[in-house]
C-alpha cells in the first residue's frame, strides 16, 4: 500500500509540473525557448534533412510530419520527406533511397522497430546523423516524444480510479512492438499491480491497421453480445485513440455507455467525443505531435551546428483530457472552432 500512496504522490507532483510546463508551451514559447533565446539562431541554411514516416492517415502522424517539414523550411533548409503508406517494406526501401542521397540528417517517425533497427543501423554506418520521432532506439542521437512511462501511468491511475478500483477491463494491445505502445501497456500492467480487483478480460484485444476503427467496433461488438449484463465489463483500454473510437461507436450502438473508454494521442474528434457529456468516452492523454516533430528539427539543427550535447530524449509536455476540462484543453491544442 506504501508503494501505491508513493506512485500517486509521484502522479501528483508529475501532473502539476507538466501542466505547467504545458502552459509555458502553449502560452506562447515552448519550456526551451528561454535556452534558445540566449544561444544563436537556429539554422538549416544549406543543410538537407531526410524525413521517412510509417505513415500520416492518423492525426498524430501527419501533424509530426507537418511539423517536421515546416520547420525544415522555416530554419532555410531542404526536406527530403517521404510517406510509406503504413506499408514496412515501402519503409525500408525509402531509407534506402535516403542513404543514397546523403542528407545532412535522417528523421525517423514510428515503426515497428524490430523490422526498422537493421535499417537505422544503416543509416549510422553511412555516417548520417540519425534522430528519431516516437522511436526509442540506442541508434538514434536523439528521440523526441512525449513522456510514455507518464501516460501510461496517468491513464491508467484515471482509468482505475474511474471505476472504483475493480471490475473487467478490455485492453486493445496489437502494436507491442512500437515502443511507445509497450511503455504504455506495460505501464498499464504496473499499475494495476495495485488494483488487485481490475481484470483484464482475456484475450487481449488486437488493434490492426488499417480499419482500424471498423474493426475495434467489430471486436467490441462481438465481446458485448459475450458480457450482456451491465457492470460486466466496466472500461476499454487502447495504447492509441483511434481503436477508442471504433470502441466508444460500438458502446453507443449497444447502448452500453455505462462502459467508459480510454486512450493516447488527443486527435480532435476525440477530444470532441471527450467533450459529449452522454459519450461513453471517458479520458484521452492529449500530445502535441506538431510541436514534437518541431522540437526534433531543432535537435538537428542544434547538432548540424556543432552542439553535440542534444539529450538521448526530449520530452513534449502531454495533457489528461476528461469531460471536466475537455472543453478547456480544445482552447489550449487549438482544437477549439
Amino acid at each position: 500500500m506504501t508503494k501505491l500512496i508513493e506512485r500517486r504522490y509521484y502522479y501528483e507532483m508529475r501532473t502539476l509540473m507538466l501542466a505547467v510546463a504545458l502552459a509555458i508551451t502553449v502560452g506562447g514559447a515552448r519550456a526551451d525557448d528561454a535556452v534558445t533565446a540566449r544561444s544563436p539562431a537556429l539554422s538549416l541554411l544549406g543543410k538537407t534533412v531526410g524525413i521517412t514516416v510509417i505513415g500520416t492517415d492518423h492525426y498524430w502522424d501527419l501533424r509530426a510530419y507537418q511539423g517536421q517539414v515546416d520547420e525544415v523550411r522555416r530554419l532555410g533548409g531542404t526536406a527530403i520527406a517521404v510517406d510509406a503508406g503504413r506499408n514496412d517494406s515501402r519503409q525500408i526501401a525509402q531509407i534506402q533511397t535516403l542513404i543514397s542521397q546523403k542528407p545532412d540528417a535522417i528523421i525517423e517517425q514510428l515503426g515497428t522497430l524490430s523490422v526498422l533497427e537493421p535499417w537505422l543501423q544503416k543509416i549510422r554506418d553511412a555516417g548520417i546523423p540519425l534522430f528519431t520521432v516516437d522511436t526509442a532506439t540506442p541508434l538514434s542521437l536523439n528521440d523526441t516524444t512525449s513522456d510514455n512511462f507518464f501516460i501510461g501511468e496517468q491513464l491508467a491511475l484515471r482509468l482505475a480510479n474511474d471505476i472504483g478500483g475493480e471490475g473487467n477491463i478490455l485492453v486493445f494491445n496489437g502494436f507491442y512492438g512500437v515502443p511507445v505502445c509497450a511503455i504504455r501497456y506495460d505501464e498499464l500492467k504496473e499499475v494495476l499491480k495495485f488494483y488487485p480487483k481490475i481484470r483484464i478480460i482475456e484475450p487481449e484485444l488486437r488493434d490492426v491497421i488499417p480499419n482500424t476503427v471498423q474493426n475495434a467496433y467489430t471486436q467490441i461488438t462481438e465481446v458485448l453480445n459475450k458480457y450482456p449484463e451491465k457492470g460486466s465489463i466496466k472500461a476499454i483500454w487502447a495504447a492509441w485513440d483511434v481503436p477508442q473510437v471504433g470502441a466508444t461507436q460500438a458502446l453507443l450502438a449497444a447502448g452500453r455507455t455505462e462502459i467508459k473508454t480510454y486512450g493516447v494521442d488527443g486527435s480532435p474528434d476525440v477530444v470532441n467525443l471527450i467533450k459529449d457529456p452522454d459519450s461513453p468516452a471517458a479520458a484521452v492523454v492529449a500530445q502535441q505531435p506538431y510541436e514534437i516533430g518541431k522540437a526534433a528539427v531543432d535537435n538537428v539543427a542544434r547538432y548540424l551546428a556543432g552542439d553535440h550535447g542534444v539529450p538521448l530524449y526530449s520530452y513534449i509536455p502531454a495533457i489528461l483530457v476528461t469531460k471536466q476540462n475537455a472543453a478547456e484543453v480544445q482552447k489550449t491544442l487549438g482544437q477549439a472552432s
